[in-house]
């Protein structure tokens, strides 16, 4: 059985080291893209304004209608809160 698991992770391994030289040709021309483009962050969710884009969300926005009030959202479930949110609780 560790014989047929270290084979597989062997396995595992050199796919994934071949994925990665195979990609390096479309990383580079996405990130040429984004840089003509001035793209922002990665749109994540679409539903909620702190969850569409955590990197710009405020430590607020959350809370707006009561800091003990149930999450609206699904994805709110996701997200990890704001760094500022987590500074602030005493």
């Amino acid at each position: 059985m560790v014989a047929l698991l270290s084979f597989t992770l062997a396995g595992l391994l050199i796919h994934a080291q071949h994925k990665v030289g195979s990609a390096s040709p479309v990383i580079a021309a996405n990130a040429m893209l984004v840089r003509q483009l001035q793209l922002t962050d990665l749109c994540v969710f679409t539903e909620a304004s702190y969850t569409r884009n955590p990197a710009v969300a405020g430590a607020a926005p959350a809370f707006q209608d009561s800091p003990l009030s149930f999450e609206h959202f699904p994805s709110g479930a996701l997200v990890q809160p704001h760094p500022a949110a987590a500074r602030n609780v005493p």
